[in-house]
């Protein structure tokens, strides 16, 4: 007969619900505000839409919008090459330094991030690279591949190598076996990885501010100098909007996990 599990005790439901309301108390606050309106005549609230119509015609918004995608796209893109092939060499191969280089992998996460933000400025000026995109780029790849990494470190480590034995046996190269088994199988990985790396590059601030230069503002630097003058209603409508953006992002980059099962199935019965 299964023992039924203890009830925690009060004070730590106490203290759940407290961090679960200082985390989300603040983000519904935001949401309500981005929607109200006062009217002019009477002072009233009003459900209204008008903040966001007034964020999205923002002309210098929409610039550090773009500019926020095409640096995370472009250094998405990079971080899921380099960390992919890290993860494959790691899990694959041996080789002198494999353990440094499995241990480096994992700085990124764990080194406090004004560090990193002042050791890549000093690096850059070292290299008398000129800051904008490209280096904000290449920044955002220095952390966000080793998300990357462990993703796909994870969907390797329950990889099924017999699939792989099963199409050389059926006359695979290489290149055959990679493209049409082993990519299939740890692409709920890459995909995963992505788009937290995504995430990250798109919200990060700290590492971005110490390497952009003029002209490159990002989202979050412009939301930051307009808030110095004020927090308008603006940025609560644009921050909702980010806001949404990162869930739906989040919620995908869990998806894949729950289609891996299915799909190594669907390999096997084909070998």
């Amino acid at each position: 007969m299964e023992r039924s599990r203890p009830s925690p005790p009060w004070f730590a439901q106490t203290v759940t619900a407290l961090t679960f309301l200082l985390l989300y108390i603040p983000l519904v606050v935001l949401v309500i505000y981005s929607f109200v309106s006062i009217d002019p005549a009477n002072g009233q609230a009003l459900f209204s839409l008008e903040w966001y119509k007034q964020a999205l015609q923002d002309d210098e918004l929409r610039r550090a919008l773009n500019m926020s995608l095409w640096v995370g796209l472009w250094s998405t893109l990079g971080a899921s090459i380099i960390g992919t092939a890290t993860a494959w060499a790691l899990d694959r191969f041996s080789f002198p330094g494999k353990q440094w280089l499995d241990a480096l992998t994992l700085v990124p996460l764990v080194i406090p991030e004004i560090v990193m933000a002042l050791s890549l400025l000093i690096w850059f000026v070292l290299l008398k690279f000129s800051l904008g995109s490209i280096s904000i780029i290449l920044a955002h790849i220095t952390f966000s591949f080793s998300y990357v990494v462990i993703t796909v470190r994870t969907r390797l480590a329950d990889f099924d190598h017999s699939l792989e034995e099963a199409a050389f046996d059926l006359g695979a190269t290489p290149i055959q076996t990679f493209g049409r088994v082993s990519f299939p199988l740890i692409w709920p990985g890459i995909l995963s990885g992505a788009l937290m790396a995504f995430t990250l590059s798109f919200d990060d601030f700290l590492i971005t501010f110490f390497t952009a230069g003029v002209g490159s503002d990002t989202l979050p630097i412009k939301l930051y100098s307009m808030i110095k003058y004020g927090i308008s209603p603006k940025i609560n409508a644009l921050s909702t909007l980010i806001l949404l953006a990162t869930i739906i992002m989040v919620i995908f980059a869990f998806r894949p996990k729950k289609s891996s099962q299915s799909q190594t199935e669907k390999l096997k019965a084909i070998g």
